[in-house]
Parts: structure tokens; sequence; C-alpha cells
């Protein structure tokens, strides 16, 4: 057994706002200085932190590292003899968890111990699959602390979570801020797993005890240290064994025996115990605070709740109650500030430095000299008055001026009244020292120190000079929150409403009309997915129509699932999933594979995706260059959205509008298109394959040319429902016109200033001529908003406005708050993301304490926000870069959408062609993919080889690919893998290609092709973590193949946004479609960009005028507009000018502001390990 001293929470030179210094030689010195024996390295979760550990530290005991012999050697001279010492490291860091819950935002610290550089290395691979964790070495997560201690437990067995600082206003599990009422209300079902909490400097042990909810927690104290001279300021003592599991055994346990108590702050040092406002020089105890109502009487704004006040009111017990069982604990202050009180200078001043060295030289440690070295001792080195005011202390005889709201406070032992003769404390361990022992002894049982003070009334002192600390006993505080100043009173709520008593009259009338075909025109946020799902329970429910006999079509996989939870919230699952809620293209494909061989179309058809598109192409025609082959792809997309084949005389001319010049000038020859396409056709027909466009083009020449199953799908769906009608191009239109013709009941819904895809073929004039086409169509038009604030509608109708060709329709919304939209111009593209960054902090009220300390964020802002309250939208995808560097450099949590699809990434894609292979091993062009990826890929002459024996033998795979194993000029590798191929098929062959084969998921296949692939080639992290992430979305589809394969082909760019990830959102204008979000950032609103102008000249204005209303109208409460005077981008540095989409909102619903100039700074350099010394 060995009694040590330990401080766990500290942090690295990685960390923001923390020293050099902070290297490990740095702090094995200032551990020795201190006199503590186990030091947390902190920021384990930074993999240049943890290089630097490797590099510097070796294993010892159980769990813990030493310094490596030449490193101890360096560290040696650095030290007094006096003070040299056992010093080992145990692996911690600490983490910050922004987040959601239960109605409010979040904001926990925790820091996590794990045993092994092993165990760490697999927490940061866990980590950054959900967050950045390289931008700070305290790495922010949009992720519930209960999540991240699951996480941990995961791990290892061995690793551990102890919730940090618990009551700090900002950033704790009981803060007055952003924290929980209890613990088991953070870590609910984990909640076992909490077995010790960290106090924070703001707290001490009697503070705790009164709230008997804790009393099951051992309590520790540590110093949080950003520079290593601040070790030890608190710590936690212990009498174990040298070792990573006696030590938490005792944290487990709480035996007195085996942990020794704490080393405190007075809790009045700390910079957030007393109420306030630091910038407008408040100081309250919590009676003040409610005397005033929570209100600055500067500001007007909310004071800043502290520790003492949040206390109060989670206590249950009465102030001076000691909870049983409790640990002593040791109130000490730093020898560097009771020097500089006794010398009259700051403790960081020279003076101070000059003694404190000299002290230690004779005396020993820090700790040894603050809590156990005779007086007498102290006396002969360092004077009298060293002694005298070492002896208070260690009284706790010390007047207090209370820390609050981020300002610390002062601790003084010495005033002009006459000195009492100190006396002797406990040592350091509970060893009793010569002389009465009146200290810490008695602390337990009721801690009050002697404080001088000013006598104040409540209510009447804006700023007491120096207050008491020893207070009369209060009576219990009324909960008090600082975002509610003045509560309203809560009603119990009503019975819900039925769904239709829930709508506005023009819902409700849209709803009730089933006697007429009905277009809905509905503007941004009016309820356009509620209206339509309760139209359709309203038609089951109210006027007995068979579910069955129900069509819903929407353009994203993500509608369709919205709607599908609702309506299964309206009518029950049973009866919901009666219903047929597609997509367009999903649609297509359903009655493809039902009716397909009616038209040459297998039912086992393979569905492909762009990059096969591609694929297919280069093969077909091997001399094209990639941007070729996509300029060919793309037409021949907008020609099968005009229903136009290969063989249609006028296909170059109804694609005129759409033929883009070449660079070079010339326009593209209708006769190389017509050549392209029909290569393209065959090369799809050889391998059994057809492409996205084709769901829809193949299924409408299957109705024409087969009127028996028109007739069938007109007896079967007699009511129609199509969302986003705006949106629909020439061959959907056209479906929807067959479907019909049988008098089925047809409602449509949409806005046509929203309609923005007409670069894919899309054209809103189906939007306006839907009377025409159906002349005794009604009209119903949706206006209520119920999204954004009327600011935010008036400036995007004014935009919107200046369309030709628009029916007026003014939008209204009850929310009328008086809010600006906000215009910023920046200098250059990285102030611009550097902006966007600074106010995403200051909306959240802070995202670290830096933010706060540093001034970027106003305290007084509501903290009302998580990360996935904001989304920055923007013109292209090549302005992404600056604003990826920002948000890294902050470590912001964050996702992009419509960056490199997932499923476009290349293990991704060759895993898929395995599974769909297994699904249809006739599919050659999947076999392809396969044998052309990885190291030792097939030659096209090999493979053609290869296909050729395949074809021989087309429905026994695995015989045929060991046949061709046998062929001559393969490489033993090449053999390997196709060995291994017919391996992987045979064992997993399908029975019902629709499913996978008995007992096995889909997840399962995944990870079993996961093997194989591993086996052929060794496996990049990111390759290994991508298929990881595909195992895990194909978990929902359990044995569905098939409709896994299918919904993967079929994911729309918007379809990629994960609403529940806690991030903050970065995507293009277009897949910002059909979502909204409480802040809304439009990056480059430049001329050229927004509207973007091509150098081609072919630019749709009025469609860049519908974008840019789009990315308005996703804001509920706050839309920032900014721009960059100069930008590089597509290789070059531009000038820019503001959009003139700004200069249509008018001034008084815009504020104007502008980067202020300042000086250049020095670029700091990147990241490196720093020198020993």
């Amino acid at each position: 057994m060995m009694k040590l001293v330990a401080d766990f929470h500290i942090h690295s030179h990685y960390s923001r706002a923390t020293s050099r210094d902070l290297t490990i030689p740095h702090l094995a010195i200032w551990a020795q200085r201190k006199g503590v024996h186990i030091v947390g390295t902190g920021d384990i979760t930074h993999p240049g932190w943890t290089a630097e550990l490797k590099e510097t530290l070796e294993p010892a005991e159980e769990g813990l590292f030493r310094l490596k012999e030449d490193v101890a050697k360096a560290v040696a001279e650095g030290v007094p003899p006096a003070c040299q010492g056992t010093v080992r490291f145990i692996l911690t860091g600490e983490i910050s968890n922004i987040y959601k819950k239960n109605g409010r935002v979040r904001k926990i610290h925790n820091v996590v111990f794990v045993p092994s550089f092993e165990a760490a290395e697999k927490l940061q691979a866990a980590l950054e699959k959900i967050s950045n964790i390289r931008a700070d070495g305290r790495p922010i997560l949009g992720l519930d602390s209960r999540d991240l201690l699951e996480i941990v437990l995961e791990i290892d067995p061995d690793c551990h979570l102890v919730p940090a600082h618990i009551w700090t206003p900002w950033f704790s599990l009981l803060g007055s801020r952003s924290g929980f009422d209890a613990v088991e209300e953070c870590f609910d079902d984990l909640t076992p797993h909490i077995f010790a909490l960290e106090t924070g400097l703001s707290s001490d042990p009697p503070m705790n005890w009164r709230v008997s909810a804790l009393d099951r927690y051992t309590l520790i104290s540590c110093s949080d240290a950003h520079s290593p001279q601040k070790l030890a300021r608190e710590a936690t003592l212990f009498d174990t064994e040298l070792a990573y599991t006696a030590i938490f055994d005792a944290l487990k346990t709480g035996d007195l025996k085996a942990c020794l108590g704490t080393i405190e702050f007075f809790p009045e040092e700390g910079k957030y115990h007393y109420d306030g406002h630091r910038k407008c020089g408040i100081s309250w105890d919590p009676k003040t605070t409610l005397a005033h109502g929570g209100l600055c009487p500067v500001c007007g704004k909310p004071v800043t709740v502290g520790v003492m006040h949040r206390v109060e009111t989670l206590a249950d017990r009465p102030e001076g109650a000691r909870k049983p069982n409790a640990h002593p604990f040791h109130s000490l202050i730093p020898l560097t500030e009771i020097l500089g009180e006794l010398l009259g200078v700051g403790s960081g001043s020279k003076r101070v430095r000059r003694e404190y060295e000299r002290l230690l030289a004779h005396l020993g440690p820090e700790l040894a000299i603050l809590m156990d070295v005779p007086l007498e001792a102290i006396a002969t080195v360092g004077g009298d008055r060293l002694a005298a005011g070492i002896g208070r202390m260690r009284q706790g005889q010390v007047t207090a001026i209370p820390g609050y709201d981020g300002e610390y406070g002062i601790i003084k032992l010495f005033d002009e009244v006459e000195d009492r003769a100190p006396s002797m404390q406990m040592g350091l361990f509970g060893d009793a020292l010569p002389g009465p022992a009146a200290g810490v002894q008695e602390q337990p049982a009721a801690y009050a120190p002697e404080l001088t003070s000013q006598s104040t009334e409540p209510g009447t002192s804006v700023t007491p000079a120096e207050q008491d600390t020893a207070h009369v006993q209060p009576a219990p505080l009324p909960p008090f929150d600082p975002d509610v100043v003045s509560p309203s009173p809560v009603h119990p709520p009503s019975a819900p409403p039925s769904p239709l008593d829930a709508l506005n009259p023009q819902q409700r009338e849209a709803v009730q009309c089933i006697d007429a075909p009905l277009i809905i025109v509905a503007g941004p946020g009016t309820g356009k997915t509620r209206t339509l799902t309760v139209r359709i329970a309203y038609l089951i429910q109210e006027r007995g129509v068979d579910p069955e006999s129900v069509l819903a079509i929407t353009f994203t996989n993500k509608a369709a699932g919205e709607m599908a939870e609702r309506l299964a919230g309206l009518l029950g699952q049973d009866v919901a999933s009666r219903i047929t809620i597609k997509t367009f293209h999903a649609f297509g494909a359903m009655l493809l594979r039902q009716w397909g061989e009616r038209a040459g179309i297998p039912s086992d058809f393979t569905i492909i995706g762009d990059e096969e598109r591609r694929w297919i192409l280069r093969r077909a025609l091997p001399d094209l260059d990639r941007r070729r082959v996509d300029v060919y792809l793309g037409l021949i997309a907008a020609a099968k959205n005009r229903l136009l084949t290969p063989e249609s005389p006028d296909l170059a001319d109804a694609l005129s509008d759409v033929l883009l010049p070449e660079r070079g000038g010339e326009a593209m020859e209708a006769a190389a298109l017509k050549a392209a396409y029909r290569a393209y056709e065959e090369a799809l027909r050889r391998v059994q394959a057809i492409d996205f466009d084709d769901l829809v083009v193949k299924t409408v020449h299957l109705l024409e040319d087969h009127p028996d199953v028109l007739q069938t799908l007109h007896a079967h769906y007699r009511w129609i429902s199509v969302d986003e009608y705006q949106d629909v191009n020439h061959a959907q239109y056209r479906l929807l016109r067959l479907l019909t013709a049988g008098g089925a009941n047809l409602c449509v819904i949409g806005d046509p200033d929203q309609a923005i895809y007409g670069f894919r073929g899309a054209d809103r004039r189906y939007f306006l001529s839907f009377q025409r086409d159906y002349p005794d169509a009604r009209v119903v038009r949706l206006t209520q908003n119920y999204r954004s604030v009327q600011a935010i509608l008036d400036a995007a109708t004014q935009v919107i406005s200046k369309s030709p060709d628009r029916d007026a329709m003014q939008l209204w919304s009850q929310f009328v708050e008086e809010v600006k939209l906000e215009v910023y111009q920046a200098p250059t593209e990285k102030a611009e993301a550097e902006y966007v960054v600074h106010q995403i902090e200051r909306m959240m009220g802070g995202t670290s304490y830096f933010s706060l300390d540093s001034g970027r964020v106003e305290d007084d802002h509501p903290s009302a926000r998580s990360f996935g309250d904001f989304v920055v939208l923007y013109r292209l995808r090549a302005q992404v870069a600056p604003l990826l560097e920002a948000f890294d450099r902050s470590g912001i949590p964050y996702q992009t959408i419509g960056q490199v699809p997932f499923y476009a990434r290349p293990v991704v894609r060759e895993a898929l062609a395995c599974l769909w292979l297994l699904h249809n091993p006739r599919s050659r062009l999947h076999l392809e993919v396969i044998l052309s990826s990885g190291k030792e890929r097939f030659s096209a002459e090999a493979l053609d080889r290869v296909l050729a024996v395949i074809s021989a033998h087309p429905d026994a795979l695995a015989e045929a690919l060991a046949h061709a194993a046998d062929l001559t000029g393969l490489t033993a590798a090449q053999r390997r893998r196709l060995a291994a191929l017919a391996s992987l098929w045979e064992n997993m062959s399908l029975g019902d290609h629709d499913s996978t084969p008995d007992g096995l998921s889909v997840a399962q296949l995944v990870e079993r092709v996961h093997y194989f692939l591993a086996a052929q080639r060794d496996l990049t992290e990111d390759e290994e973590e991508h298929l990881r992430q595909l195992a895990s979305r194909a978990a929902a589809f359990d044995d569905r193949l098939a409709a896994f394969l299918e919904a993967v082909t079929l994911q729309s760019e918007t379809d990629a946004y994960d609403p529940r990830a806690d991030r903050v959102a970065l995507m293009t204008l277009h897949a910002a479609k059909g979502l909204e979000f409480p802040v809304v950032f439009i990056v480059g609103c430049e001329e050229g960009l927004l509207p973007y102008l091509p150098e081609d000249g072919r630019a749709d204005l009025d469609e860049e005028r519908r974008l840019f209303y789009v990315g308005m109208t996703r804001a509920q409460r706050k839309l920032i507009l900014t721009h960059a005077r100069t930008r590089f981008l597509f290789g070059r540095r531009m000038e820019q000018s503001p959009s003139r989409f700004l200069n249509d909102i008018e001034a008084a619903l815009k504020e104007v502001r502008e980067a202020e100039a300042r000086r250049r700074q020095r670029k700091p350099p990147p990241a490196e390990q720093l020198r020993l010394f």
C-alpha cells in the first residue's frame, strides 16, 4: 500500500487556450514540485497527443505509465532534490458533449479513463466516426453523455467515465445553464456505471453533502490544469497499491481507508461560486439574485447563476449537514498566491518565483509545505509571517471575495487586525503533527471558515467588496431558471384534437375535397405534408376508402418515410402498411418487378447508379475521357426524361436547350450523341441492367404497350396523391396521365415558386397547366406559414416577387418577433467561413470555456440552440473547402450533404457489387466491378476472357469461376481471387433472390463480404469503417436483400441528411429542399455564384431566384446571408460583388454588417511535437 496524491483531470498543449508547456516532461517536473504521484495525461482522445505519449512513456505498474529512461534523466535536472519522487501517468481525457435532451440543450463535460493505449486508440476510432477529434484536445461531440458512456464501456470493461466539475454553470452535469437536476436524468439506464463525481473548483465537499442524491458517489477533485504550474490546485488522496485497478476499486467502494479524501480550493476562489455579471460588475449571493428577480440592474439581462445558488436549489439538507461516511478534505491556497499576498506583488512575479523555488529547495514539494511541514520549519526558511499565513490557512481562517461569472475569487490571509498565533493541522494523510488539531479534522462535521465582510442588506449592495461566506443558514431556495425570468403558470394539457380539427380552414378545405381533381398550391412551411397525410387518413377513416386503393407518390425516400410514419400515427401500422407510398422511381421498380418480363425485362434486373453508368459507357466507348462521359450521360438522362430513344428523329432538336457547347465553342454533333446513346443502351441490355431514369421510362412504355396491365392498375389505384408536383418531368407527367386515365381521383400538391430542378428535366409548366389538363379541377391555396418568422417570409416574398409568370401569394405567420435578416460582407471566403463558425458559437452560448472567457460569445445568450439547429447552405460544392477548414479548426461537429455520396465510395461500391452478384448471379456488370477493383485488378483483355468462360455457364457461377481460374496468363493472386469469389458465392448463394440465405441478415451478408474483401487486400482504416457503416445501414432490412439494394440505388441527395445526428449541416441549396432549421446561413451570396452564371452563358436566372427563395424559406427563426469581397474558386481569385437578390430585400428587413479591418496576424504554426523544454 502507498499513500498517493492523484490529479486525473488536466489538459495537453493540444487543447485550446492551454500552455505550450503542457508536455509530459514539464508535467513530470511540476508533479514532483507539487508532490503529485499520479497525473492524468489529459486529451487521450487526440491522436497527436497519443503519439507524443507513446514516445515519452512506457508501461509501469498495471494500467500506469512512467517516463522512459532518457526522458526521466532530463526531467530530473529540472527538479530540486528535495522534491524528487515517484510519478506515474494514467491515460485520461476530457470530452465535451453538447446535445439536446428532454427539450433542452445540454452541455456536459466528462472525463474518461482508459487502461491502455490500445483502448485509447479504439476510443479514438469510435469517436472519430462522430466528430472531428483532432481540432481540440477536448473534442466537442454532438453526442448524448449516456451514449458516450456506452461507447466507453464497450471499448474495454476497465474503461470508466467520471462527470467533470459537476456544478459549473456551463458544461457540467448539474450546471444551472445547461445541466440536469439529477445524475439519472443524464445517464438513464447506465447510471449504475457512474461511481464518482468531480466536484469542481467552485464547490467543496460540504456543499455536495447537502444533496443526498449524491451520497452514493465518491467525490473526487482535480486541477483541470491548463498549464503545468496549476497541477494539484485540487487533487484526490489514496492509500492503495500503485495500480489502475486498485485506484478504481477505491473509488467504486468509497472505502475510507483506501480513498482518503480530497485537496480543495476554497470554493469562493472558484470563478463560478457566486451569481453575477462580470461585465457589469455584479456579484450576488443567491438570496440577492432572487430579490432582483434574477435580472442584472445594469443591463437588465439574466445574471449567470453560480454554483452556490445551484447547490441551494437542489439541496435537501441544511448547511453544515454531513453525509454518512464522509471523506475528509483539505482547503488550501496555492503557495504562489500566499507569497504574492505577503510580498504585495502578483503571484506570477519574479520575486514570487524566486522565493517559491527557494522554499521548494529547502522544504520539499508544495503540498507538503502547505499541509505537512511544521510551522517552525517554515518560519526558519520563509519567515514568521509566511508560517503564520499557512497556519491560518490550515485552520480555515481566511477572508474571501467570491468568484462569479468567470472571474476567479480572491482569498486573503492577512488584514489589519492583529494576527492570532497560528496552530497546527493534520498532516497530508491524516497523521497528527505536534500541537492542537483544530482544522481539517473537524471540517467534515461543520465547515465554517472565519471570514470578514461588510454587512449588507440583500438587494441593496450591487457589488459587495468582500462577502462573508459563513452565512446565516439560509432557507431552501425555489428553483431558478435563468432562461425564464418570469415563468407563466403551467396549465394541464387538454385532450389532443382530432387531425381534422387541428387544420386551418384552407387545409381542411383541401382534405375534404374528394369529388374532383385537386391541386394544392402550398407555400413553404404551410403544412404540405400534414395536409396530404390527413387527407389520405380522412379518405380511409371517414369515407371508407380501401387503403390498398391509395397511391401516394413522393420525390425522395425521406419524404416517403415521413409520410408513412405520419400515416401510421393517424391510422395505425396495420392500415398504413396497406397504402402504397413510393417515389416515382421506386413505384416504377415495383411495377417492373411484377410485369417487366412482358416488356422483355427480367424480374431480377439490376438497377445501376451513377458510378456504374460511367463504368458502362467507358467500357462501351473506351476512347471517351471522363469529362465527355459525364456530358454524354447528362444528355442521355435528359433524353430519357423526355421519353426520347436513340432512334427518335427529333432527338437533337428536343435537346437543344441542354446541348451545352464544349469548351472549344463547337456544339456537340447530334450523330455523336445518337451513337453514344445507342452504345449505352446496348451495354445495359448486355449486362441485364436498367438505370435510374429507366425505372420511369420503361414503366411508361410497359403501360402504353400493354393495356391489360394499365387496366389492372386503373382498377387497383383509385386515389392518387402526388407531392412536389412542380418538380415532375415529362416522363413522370406521362406516367401520371396514364394512371389517372381510368378515372382515379388525383390530388397534387406543390409550389411553383420552389421549382428548382429544371437542370434535371423538371418542368413547372405541368403544375401551371394542371387546370387545363383537368378542367374540373379545384384549387386550394395554403398561405399560413408554420415555420418562419414574418420578417423572413416578407424578405423571401420580396425576392420571389421579381419572378415573371408568378401568381402573387402572400405568406403570413403568427411568429412576428422583431428580428432582421443579417447580411454580412467578409473580406475573403476564409473570413466568411470563420464568421459562420463564430456566429454558431455565439448563438449556442459558447462551445467551450475558451469561447466564454475570450469574449467570442455573449454571456447573456440563452443557450437554446444545439448543433443540429444550424445549417450552412451554398450554391456549389466547390464552396465547401474553406467551411470544412473552419469547422475542423473549431471542433464543432458537422455533417456534409451532397459531397461524395457514401454509396459512391470505391470500397462500398465493391461490397455492393458482391451483394448484387449474390442477388443476381448473371449480373456481368457487378462481376466486372469486383474483378476490376483492388491491386490485382484484371486487365480488360483478361476480364473479357473470364467473362467469356462465365457466359458459357450462366447458371453455375461457382463452377464457371473455378474454370476461369484455370485460364492461362492470370497471376497467382488473380487465380486466388477467382477461387475466393467462387467460394463466397457458393456459401452464400440465394434460393430466393429477394431474401438472404436462411439465418443470415443483410448486415451479416455485408460482414461476410467484408471478410472476403479483407482477404484480398489490406483495407485502409477508412475502408474498414465504411464497410462497418454499410453493415449498420443494412441492419434495418433484416433479410430483405432486394429491398436493401433497391433503397441504396434510389437514394437521393437529401436522403443522406440525418436529422438525428446533432451536428451542424453543410449542404447545397438543392439538397436543403424539404428541410427546415432554426438558423440558416447562406454563404456566397455573390453575382456569378448566386445566381450562378456559368461561363457558357446558359444561366436560368428565374430558377436561380427560386433556388435562393428555397434557401431563405428553410429558416425558422434566423437567416444570415454572407458574401465575400474576393473569393478563390476554380483555381483563381476573383473580385466579387453582392448578389442582385440581396438588393431585392428592403433595408427595413435587413441589418447589413461588414468585417472590421484588423491587423494581419502571424499565422500560428501547425501542431507539432514540442521539444523537451
